[in-house]
């Protein structure tokens, strides 16, 4: 039967807590990645910033067949940054593209978001897609991304370089 923590000498406690925080930094050091201008890989916003590191991402991304979350990130950016003359025929086309329950490409999105969107595709804004491209972000961030430092995709990309 086991009788607690409070049974084991402090010596045993303090070494558990020594080598706790060693395993932690391991772990924490294992996960970052150089990229060819010398930043590290520490989250995915660092990567999405990085030429190689996106175009990286991207190829791991397609292997996996999850490329559209990448791609409706990206039509998001742009869209962001597009003349306000453009955002009514971008809008349209995102939402076809990435958004629609019939789309070619599309994103795993929650009814309300999707619903929310729907509601203002008639006067569309810069932000209009902001919500939802932060939802795929986020589930890239903590579904892809981990996988993708663990890859061959990753490790092929540091090695170019």
């Amino acid at each position: 039967m086991c009788k607690g923590l409070s049974y084991l000498p402090s010596s045993c406690l303090e070494k558990a807590k020594g080598m706790r925080v060693k395993l932690s930094h391991l772990a924490e050091t294992h996960h970052k990645h150089k990229l060819q201008d010398g930043k590290t890989i520490q989250d995915l916003e660092t990567l999405l910033n990085n030429r190689s590191g996106l175009l990286a991402f991207r190829g791991f991304l397609r292997s996996e067949f999850s490329e559209e979350n990448l791609a409706f990130w990206l039509a998001c950016e742009d869209y962001e940054i597009s003349p306000s003359n453009l955002h009514k025929t971008k809008a349209s086309l995102i939402y076809s593209q990435f958004i629609n329950p019939d789309a070619p490409q599309e994103v795993n999105l929650d009814a309300e978001t999707r619903e929310a969107l729907l509601s203002v595709m008639d006067s569309p804004c810069a932000d209009m897609f902001k919500t939802a491209q932060q939802r795929i972000f986020s589930l890239m961030a903590k579904d892809s991304f981990p996988r993708f430092l663990r890859s061959h995709h990753c490790m092929e990309a540091i090695k170019a370089f």
